[in-house]
């Protein structure tokens, strides 16, 4: 019998989170959903944090990944679109290790060339090639849940090797993995 896993990918934001999920059944992986929640109606960016942890808390609650995979924010030149890109991640990763699900991230990069074989691949380029290999029949008006897709995708093609990006097991790996963050 072969041994099932499920992957939720995310792509954080604050104006979009993307997300998708794939079940992997031995070594095969089966779409299962893609959607995402929009956050551009909400001026509070503290509100958006929270709505951002609710709906990663409800996806693990509803679907019970196994891993999740998530993207790394870029480093982009406007300072604070970075830092709310990165509350953003951080809050998507902690509702993931409040329930003791091992987090990967992956740079942007690294999953376009993983799904295309291009690291500058567009996000166009991404979203046919999942729709081609997971059998989508439509892409969706935002390809933002196309991207969370990529990472959980991303995760799949990457596992079992040694060098697949941060992993964290739960909240004292992700210390100990970053103990230059802690503040002494």
């Amino acid at each position: 019998m072969s041994k099932e896993k499920i992957i939720l990918g995310i792509d954080p934001g604050t104006t979009i989170m993307g997300f998708g999920l794939i079940k992997v059944v031995g070594k095969t992986m089966k779409f299962m959903q893609l959607n995402e929640l929009d956050l551009k109606k909400y001026d509070d960016h503290y509100l958006k944090l929270k709505l951002i942890f609710e709906r990663t808390i409800e996806l693990i609650e509803t679907h019970h990944p196994d891993e999740i995979a998530i993207e790394a924010p870029f480093f982009g030149k406007n300072v604070q679109s970075m830092l709310k890109l990165g509350r953003a991640q951080g809050v998507a990763m902690a509702a993931g290790l409040s329930r003791e699900i091992p987090i990967t991230e992956y740079s942007p990069k690294k999953i376009k060339m993983a799904i295309t074989g291009n690291g500058n691949a567009s996000k166009e380029q991404v979203a046919k090639m999942l729709q081609s290999l997971l059998g989508i029949k439509k892409l969706p008006k935002n390809l933002d849940s196309m991207d969370g897709l990529g990472a959980a995708v991303c995760h799949f093609y990457n596992e079992g090797r040694i060098e697949i990006g941060k992993s964290y097991s739960g909240w004292s790996a992700f210390v100990k993995q970053n103990e230059d963050r802690v503040k002494k």
